[in-house]
């Protein structure tokens, strides 16, 4: 018999009760250390810039000029095309789109997959957003809609957007009161092999016109629930549900767990082909929505 929300928060709080004192001694030992995320990602600029340099020696221009004249899109559309993280030379990720590259560097452009609908009544759609996609990217694709929650522009999965008010105060009502189930999957550093909940308040800050949570006193309630599914190497891939949904969550929440998401630089993960998370399952008010998990997820072991 599937679970309700409620069996869920039961069993978080008997997890939390053997696992509280273990994550709370993670999150500890992160406020008090240097922020692997900030060092990787200057390590990873400097790397940037080295490869720049050194294939630089000959005639040179910029890289989003380059890709825009090999691509034969304007010089704006190449920059975002760069600052999405879609752009390669061999395997390496085009990280600057100012970077001086040799002009006959041949780039790779990564194709955002399609929107994919799940579902759709008179009172909401439901999709499996791509990676590399924001989700107000999604809402301007379905005249007429709002979005119901929002997934971060790497993070794939199941979106939801609304067609009128009185639905949408009937949703937001159960968000509030934590009524409705949300699952994730993601691949992290490091070998997970024991449950745990992570109850850690949440606040979310702005830098330079970005988004930033950390743990903090100050923070709003966030609970998530762990649970090792694979390991492989030195990774190990998880199922995540999650209560109460502040911002970046799951990312903060497993970077304080100390292993943070395969690809989130911004959060302590090493550089990857995108954000190792997806939005696999959400339940609210009675239906069940799922994207299936993407063959990256699936393949990312072999």
């Amino acid at each position: 018999m599937k679970k309700s929300p409620n069996d869920y928060r039961g069993q978080s709080k008997k997890l939390e009760a053997k696992n509280k004192i273990k994550s709370k001694a993670f999150a500890k030992k992160d406020a008090g250390r240097k922020k692997p995320g900030a060092q990787r990602a200057k390590t990873a600029e400097a790397e940037e810039s080295r490869y720049v340099q050194t294939r630089s020696s000959g005639p040179s221009d910029k890289a989003y000029k380059l890709l825009a004249a090999q691509e034969g899109i304007s010089n704006a559309k190449a920059k975002e095309l760069i600052d999405r993280g879609l752009v390669y030379v061999g395997n390496q990720k085009v990280m600057i789109a100012r970077g001086e590259l040799p002009l006959k560097t041949e780039f790779r452009v990564q194709k955002v997959e399609r929107i994919r609908p799940i579902f759709e009544n008179d009172d909401l759609i439901v999709v499996d957003k791509p990676a590399f996609l924001n989700a107000d990217e999604v809402e301007r694709q379905f005249k007429g809609t709002r979005l119901l929650h929002r997934l971060d522009r790497e993070t794939s999965g199941v979106l939801m957007l609304v067609k009128n008010d009185a639905f949408r105060e009937r949703a937001i009502e159960a968000f509030r009161k934590d009524e409705v189930y949300k699952e994730y999957v993601a691949w992290v550093e490091g070998v997970v092999t024991e449950e745990a909940v992570m109850d850690e308040p949440i606040l979310t800050e702005k830098r330079h016109g970005k988004a930033h949570s950390k743990i903090s006193k100050k923070g709003k309630p966030a609970v998530t629930e762990i649970y090792p599914m694979e390991v492989s190497g030195k990774k190990s891939k998880l199922k995540l549900i999650i209560h109460h949904g502040r911002t970046h969550q799951i990312r903060v929440h497993l970077r304080a767990f100390g292993h943070p998401i395969v690809g989130d630089e911004q959060y302590g993960g090493r550089r990857s082909q995108r954000v190792m998370l997806h939005a696999k399952k959400v339940e609210l008010l009675g239906m069940t929505f799922e994207a299936p998990e993407p063959k990256l997820f699936i393949h990312f072991s072999a």
